[in-house]
């Protein structure tokens, strides 16, 4: 009995594209909804100190 293994590499490319704008959403709406220009260290590092 062979074991077979598929790897589909466009699927893999869009799930790792949607996990970054998923991301980039996530840390949009955190901005949007504080109305902070600086949320954390993170956005301005020299700005927060």
């Amino acid at each position: 009995m062979a074991l077979r293994i598929n790897y589909n590499l466009a699927s893999s490319s869009a799930q790792r594209g949607l996990g970054a704008s998923q991301e980039a959403y996530a840390k949009q709406a955190t901005r949007l909804s504080t109305g902070l220009r600086i949320n954390s260290a993170s956005d301005d590092a020299a700005g927060m100190a």
